[in-house]
Formats: C-alpha cells, sequence, structure tokens
C-alpha cells in the first residue's frame, strides 16, 4: 500500500502528552513549516487537554513536510 496523500493543510496530532501546551506544539510543528493555528482539545470539565488536537499549516506543502518529518517526533517524553 502507498502512503495516501494529505489533500490539505490541516492535520490531527494525537498521542500527545497532558502536558504539552498550545504553544509548545506550534514551536515543535514551526521546524517544518508555517503553523497558521493550533488547537488541543481539553475536557470541558477539567480543562486538562485529552491528548490529541488540530494544526492548520500555511499550506499543503508545509503540511506534507509535517507529515514527513515530524511523525513519531517526541514531545515531552510522549
Amino acid at each position: 500500500r502507498e502512503d495516501p496523500d494529505n489533500p490539505g493543510n490541516n492535520l490531527y496530532v494525537t498521542g500527545l502528552s497532558t502536558r504539552v501546551a498550545e504553544k509548545q506544539l506550534l514551536e515543535h510543528l514551526s521546524r517544518e513549516g508555517k503553523v497558521l493555528e493550533c488547537r488541543i482539545v481539553v475536557d470541558p470539565r477539567t480543562k486538562e487537554s485529552r491528548g490529541f488536537g488540530f494544526v492548520t499549516m500555511a499550506s499543503t506543502e508545509d503540511a506534507e513536510r509535517c507529515i514527513n518529518y515530524m511523525n513519531r517526533s517526541t514531545l515531552e517524553g510522549r
């Protein structure tokens, strides 16, 4: 099977530590391209991270670079 192409610039990021803040994730992914928006999903009651989020990159090329080079990278031990 071939790896599927990313059709857009919005990325789903999972496996995040509950200690990771949006600013940290933005800085981490900015190494491979320009990040327009970064949102970590939090529990509405406890405000604790649910371990995943969404990142909007400036272009599909930036998104592809993040997928290729940041996949399985480590941030805050995860």
